[in-house]
């Protein structure tokens, strides 16, 4: 492949449960429009290849229209900041989805927006429609299985949802060897980081407990779902540097990602969380969660 040949952004879309890349509905791209899901949009020179320096967001669209959208760029713009490079503009980005969406003709769905430094010629925006992965309303009844990871995001580029996704995607790989859903991500001290693409929650009593932005997490839009909605719920919020063995003794654990929403977490390196089934605050916030969603 020659210098600048471009690339499909087919293996970018967010993996289905059973591993294999979902087919894109819809594509655009900035200075382009709509191009169909197998032409080649991403030159080989831009950054976000050569280098992993992009950044995307994933937006979960309900009822054709994408949820907190605004909140979403907001951190793709940080991200891109962190990364050393100027976002496109937030206008191109609503142009874009408002052209795939359209096209997809999805009432629900995951958008996947990316930015790119481009060519050198300024940055580049793209926007994906997929349908969402199989098995989540399944996977929800049931609980997911969790294993534990050590890693150290705050040393690399903690907070910052970048292209770079190779550490995370080698984690759920070792989950799925080790027979479970997802990886949870600790520091050496054992201290409770995130899940792979997804915050952790849980709960003892009327408390729910989430590790702090500080530890150098992504400040995840959900989870901001799931800070605003608490106290309506009756729950208190309590976030700060945790022991995983907090999370090994608590009530019950969740979730929270956009695509996922919230999803009951029943067992932790394969041993059961609480009784070992889904908990009532996942049940309460995930029926507050798509409420909003559809009311908006």
């Amino acid at each position: 492949m020659g210098q600048g040949a471009p690339v499909a952004l087919r293996s970018l879309v967010a993996p289905s449960r059973a591993g294999g890349p979902l087919t894109p509905l819809a594509v655009a791209v900035s200075g382009r429009g709509l191009v169909p899901p197998d032409q080649p949009v991403v030159h080989v020179d831009d950054e976000a290849f050569m280098r992993g320096r992009g950044a995307f967001e994933t937006v979960h669209v309900y009822g054709g229209r994408p949820f907190r959208l605004a909140a979403h760029l907001e951190r793709l713009e940080a991200s891109c900041a962190r990364l050393g490079f100027d976002a496109p503009a937030r206008g191109a980005f609503e142009e874009l989805a408002d052209l795939a969406l359209g096209a997809a003709g999805a009432a629900e769905a995951t958008m996947r927006i990316y930015a790119t430094p481009g060519r050198g010629d300024g940055p580049l925006a793209f926007v994906v429609i997929a349908e969402l992965p199989l098995g989540l309303d399944e996977l929800r009844a049931s609980g997911m299985s969790i294993i534990s990871v050590e890693f150290r995001p705050a040393d690399l580029i903690g907070g910052v949802k970048s292209t770079s996704y190779a550490l995370n995607m080698m984690a759920v790989d070792e989950a799925h060897a080790r027979g479970a859903d997802d990886a949870l991500f600790l520091r050496p001290d054992g201290t409770v980081l995130e899940a792979t693409t997804s915050n952790i929650w849980w709960r003892a009593g009327a408390t729910l407990f989430a590790p702090a932005l500080d530890l150098g997490i992504l400040a995840g839009v959900t989870r901001s779902f799931v800070l605003d909605t608490a106290a309506s719920l009756s729950y208190d919020v309590a976030e700060g540097a945790f022991p995983i063995a907090a999370l090994a003794g608590a009530e019950e654990a969740f979730t929270s990602s956009s695509v996922r929403e919230v999803m009951p977490v029943v067992t932790l390196d394969g041993r059961p969380i609480g009784d070992g089934r889904t908990g009532a605050a996942a049940a309460r916030l995930q029926a507050a969660l798509r409420e909003l969603a559809c009311r908006i």
